[in-house]
């Protein structure tokens, strides 16, 4: 048998490339030139195949219904599994009956949002459909019995809906619940490109972090969210512009505490509004989400300047949880009532007319009257027009529930009591003949009116004129309610329509590019997505020739 020359040592792989060989970035760089491959196919000889049925096995093209419980944080998360399971080519529906698969996306902040979601997982399994599971719900006890055997995803795993999704589909079961680690540092959570669905497509919510520096004893989304993990700023940055580019003219910041921003980055929350608001077109207005007062604190000076920003509007929602030094040790809470009033006080000050929203809970264990009764005048001090009054409920497994309970009863009658406080004042009455310059950005829920909001964020009610949505319009205010005000729009004002882009239509995903495709005799635009592959088919219409394109994007 012939034997192999050994008399020489073969080059290492590199080396025996020729120069004339084309090197590793000259063939990324061309893969820029690269065309779709279009494979012709006679419709006469090929008759077009009927779509499969929905409740075929095949994924990819189930009808979905999303259902999200809570904060603007879920409802964030939510919109991002919509955008990427639509993008991928599934249907979403707002019929939960006509889906074949129910995304449940829950909140365990109190007891009644998880009794909705077990109650929806009960019926979801009484229609067979598929279910798969999402939220702080799953994420903090994936071990409760009423989960098992159900699929999940985790509050940082939702770029991966697709994948649990489809597997659902195929009859598995798929959990999903580690968190985003780069070089062992703990992220934010998924990308902030990712495709989107807008519940409302002039308003962008951006989860600027996760988690939180706090462990208030009757907190169960700590168990979920997690330790503080922020985005970049130059990504958050970059969020607002695509949004800004896609119509929106709204910006909600959103997080569990949204004043412990970059301290886990090196940074801060008023650096990163400081270059948000360089990139706020003309028109457009950021809103920001709620923060505990030990954090605000170190920034008032600065956080005073940016609520001023004449695009950033002047409401700030710091929740206070009681007016009692002792319930708040009790609590965790890691600052004093006193804290609270020195936010309200120099906030109040420096930004006449401020909003400032906040939160309260009822019969805390603990609590006693006098207790109680600090909270009471606080509030008839205040009169926050806008305040979210909670009775307590102990979450499982958190510090809270192994504490003696305060009676159901009394807990009842106070929520009571403090809630006829609130109701006694009228916080928009003295504004009735107001001249106010609002931004309409949606539809009541009577569907009677559109929902504006003045440069305090609070709620003008403006007649349902289509032109108005998405825009500035000057109104006179003529009535007042407990929650709202109505406003005239000015006979002879201009509507100022925001320096951005045509909005998204309700239901278009987000962060799709477009592609041109040209075959005369037509021109063909597709939106893709960066993520999944898009399976393309045009008609000639004079020829009745068929093609098919596949299309994979890179970004």
């Amino acid at each position: 048998m012939p034997s192999a020359s050994c008399d020489t040592l073969l080059d290492d792989i590199e080396d025996i490339v020729s120069q004339e060989d084309s090197k590793p970035q000259d063939r990324h760089s061309s893969r820029r030139q690269v065309v779709p491959k279009v494979r012709r196919r006679n419709t006469q000889m090929f008759p077009e195949e009927n779509s499969p049925p929905s409740d075929s096995t095949i994924p990819g093209i189930q009808k979905i219904w999303i259902r999200t419980w809570g904060c603007s944080h879920n409802n964030s998360d939510g919109e991002y599994m919509a955008g990427q399971l639509a993008a991928y080519g599934y249907k979403i529906t707002e019929n939960a009956s006509d889906a074949d698969l129910w995304l449940l996306n829950s909140c365990t902040v109190k007891n009644p949002a998880e009794d909705h979601f077990r109650n929806s997982i009960k019926k979801a399994q009484e229609e067979n459909k598929k279910v798969v599971l999402a939220g702080c719900v799953p994420q903090a006890q994936p071990r409760q019995d009423y989960l098992k055997g159900l699929s999940i995803i985790g509050v940082q795993q939702i770029d991966r809906v697709v994948e649990v999704v489809e597997e659902t589909i195929k009859g598995h079961s798929v959990r999903l619940l580690g968190q985003k680690k780069d070089n062992g540092k703990r992220l934010g959570g998924a990308r902030l490109d990712l495709p989107k669905i807008r519940k409302n497509p002039l308003i962008e919510i951006i989860s600027i972090n996760t988690g939180c520096l706090n462990a208030c004893t009757y907190c169960k989304t700590k168990h979920a969210r997690g330790n503080l993990a922020s985005y970049p700023i130059d990504e958050l940055v970059d969020r607002a512009k695509q949004s800004f580019q896609e119509g929106v003219c709204e910006i909600w910041l959103t997080s569990e505490d949204t004043g412990a921003y970059g301290r886990d980055i090196g940074t801060d929350l008023p650096s990163l509004l400081w270059r948000l608001v360089e990139v706020i077109p003309e028109g457009a207005m950021l809103r920001l989400g709620m923060t505990n007062p030990p954090y605000i604190l170190e920034h008032l000076e600065e956080m005073a300047k940016i609520l001023h920003h004449p695009r950033v509007y002047s409401f700030l929602h710091i929740p206070v949880q009681s007016a009692s030094d002792s319930v708040l040790m009790a609590m965790k809470r890691e600052y004093c009532v006193a804290d609270f009033r020195r936010v309200v006080d120099f906030l109040k000050e420096k930004v006449p007319g401020i909003t400032i929203a906040t939160d309260i809970i009822c019969g805390f264990p603990g609590e006693t009257d006098e207790d109680f009764q600090e909270t009471v005048k606080l509030v008839e001090q205040y009169k926050f027009p806008s305040l979210f009054i909670n009775q307590f409920y102990p979450r499982p497994g958190t510090p809270a529930a192994k504490l003696e309970q305060v009676p159901a009863q009394v807990k009842k009658h106070r929520t009571k009591d403090l809630s006829r406080v609130f109701h006694s004042y009228s916080p928009y009455d003295h504004k009735i003949g107001e001249r106010q310059q609002v931004l309409v950005t949606e539809e009541s829920f009577d569907s009677k009116f559109y929902v504006a909001h003045n440069r305090f964020y609070e709620q003008v009610l403006v007649p349902k004129n289509p032109p108005f949505m998405g825009k500035m319009v000057e109104v006179d205010i003529y009535e007042s309610g407990k929650h709202f005000m109505k406003g005239q729009p000015v006979s002879d004002a201009k509507v100022f329509t925001p320096s951005i882009s045509r909005p998204l239509a309700k239901g278009e995903v987000s962060g799709l590019a477009q592609v041109n495709i040209h075959c005369c005799p037509c021109t063909q635009h597709v939106k893709v997505s960066p993520f999944f592959p898009v399976y393309w088919s045009l008609k000639n219409e004079q020829t009745g020739d068929s093609l098919s394109i596949s299309i994979f994007y890179f970004c």
